[in-house]
């Protein structure tokens, strides 16, 4: 058996070279904390992230909206409180209707 196979140090240059490119391209891809992998789902959790933030920047402008409308329109909110919560003026009668399937 030839020794020279086995001695890490008889081997060229240009072989511990690629041996050590290949293990630092595997180590910086998947294995450290940071890897590219790493860094590549973060970017999509980030980006995911962003859209969800505009999503509820403008849901949240439409809820605004609808307090304001509150705020200053009393027909909407006795409007709602007749609808939803089935309250009513003095002297009127409310008549709940079911639907019969």
């Amino acid at each position: 058996m030839n020794l020279q196979l086995l001695n890490p140090l008889r081997w060229r240059k240009s072989f511990l070279a690629l041996i050590l490119g290949g293990f630092l391209l595997i180590w910086f891809t998947f294995i450290d904390t940071y890897s590219i992998w790493t860094r590549v789902e973060l970017n999509q959790r980030k980006s995911e992230l962003q859209e969800k933030k505009q999503e509820l920047r403008k849901e949240t402008a439409i809820l605004k909206k609808k307090i304001e409308k509150l705020k200053t329109d009393p027909f909407l909110l006795e409007r709602i409180a007749r609808e939803e919560y089935g309250m009513k003026r003095e002297g009127e009668y409310i008549y709940k209707i079911k639907e019969v399937d």
